[in-house]
């Protein structure tokens, strides 16, 4: 079974596969939306996946995925655990620290120039 899930943040889809209970998707979104919708982030796209395994005898049955595009950079974060909210807290963390990343690298000019012999690096007299 998918449920989509888009209601706050448009730009990020929420994703459901197996039995995932309805409390843990608006815990997800709340998180999801905590660490897209800060201030000072380019903009957010992509995509979140919460997949719980019918499996009872995995020892991590939770997984959670992101492929987000932050600004011009993709970040992929992938977490497993064993109950719906471990893995959304796991997914958060992951996602903060891979977005501040982006983000950082965004912002502090650490882009490449074209060199001078294709037109970058003039210097104005």
């Amino acid at each position: 079974m998918t449920n989509d899930r888009a209601q706050a943040a448009p730009a990020v889809r929420l994703r459901s596969d197996g039995p995932v209970d309805q409390d843990t998707l608006a815990y997800a979104r709340t998180k999801i939306d905590a660490v897209v919708g800060r201030a000072g982030l380019p903009a957010v796209t992509g995509e979140v996946r919460i997949v719980r395994a019918g499996a009872r005898h995995a020892d991590h049955p939770w997984l959670a995925t992101a492929d987000l595009r932050v600004g011009g950079r993709q970040v992929v974060v992938l977490a497993e655990e064993a109950t719906g909210r471990e893995v959304v807290d796991q997914l958060h963390d992951r996602l903060r620290r891979q977005t501040d990343k982006a983000a950082h690298a965004w912002d502090d000019g650490r882009r490449t120039t074209a060199p001078p012999w294709r037109g970058g690096g003039r210097q104005s007299a």
